[in-house]
């Protein structure tokens, strides 16, 4: 009885929920919206238990292209498709594209081969631009991976290179006036959890590993 409670207690899990999408406006011809990736674990995979960032639909494009340059003869999971016809404006297809979104990353999640590439961790659970987050897993920053993924939002990095250098890089995620929340209410109904069966102390040295580049969008 005893065993099997600790069985129970120590078992690991990854959960992960897209939610909050949120309207953003560039300038007068540009507009994009982003969604925040609640990530809550207690995987040895992961340097944080619980995080919280934005992330745009290129840049999971992005991340995709990243993966499978390492993916070998995985069969990667598909994201929502690109619609030319995709309206900003309409709740249930940015929710249905929200939805989509987190299917994606619960496969890759549950994909420990997948677990090992830096730059996942690093869009999962880091404010870095894409281009930052290319050149830290390459070795290219003077902080790690693990320091980027672990320094508070208020910039911990910022401080350990030019404040002005590291901010001119940054994709830009300030409220413009026309913020907007289609499904606040049913934040939690996307929360979803994985046991980790699977794991391999090799592959779970995630942050230790270095990244091919890849050009962004």
């Amino acid at each position: 009885m005893d065993s099997s409670l600790d069985n129970l207690v120590t078992t690991e899990f990854i959960s992960i929920c897209v939610q909050d999408p949120r309207l953003h406006k560039e300038d007068f011809w540009h507009t994009y919206i982003d969604y925040e990736i609640y990530v809550h674990t207690n995987s040895m995979c992961f340097r944080k238990k619980t995080s919280c960032v934005r992330r745009s639909y290129s840049e999971f494009v992005w991340l995709r292209n990243c993966l499978e340059q390492n993916a070998l003869i995985i069969d990667l999971p598909r994201l929502p498709p690109w619609n030319p016809f995709f309206s900003l404006k309409n709740p249930e297809q940015v929710n249905q594209r929200m939805k989509g979104l987190q299917e994606f990353l619960e496969i890759v999640l549950h994909t420990p081969f997948l677990l090992s590439d830096s730059r996942l961790h690093l869009f999962l659970q880091s404010d870095l631009s894409i281009t930052k987050i290319e050149k830290c897993a390459r070795g290219k920053t003077r902080y790690t991976v693990a320091e980027a993924i672990q320094r508070p939002s208020s910039g911990y990095v910022s401080r350990l290179e030019d404040k002005a250098s590291f901010d001119s890089d940054c994709e830009s995620t300030s409220s413009s006036g026309l913020g907007l929340s289609l499904d606040t209410s049913a934040r939690g109904d996307h929360l979803l959890f994985f046991p980790s069966s699977d794991k391999d102390p090799e592959l779970c040295s995630c942050l230790s590993e270095s990244s091919s580049p890849h050009t962004e969008r």
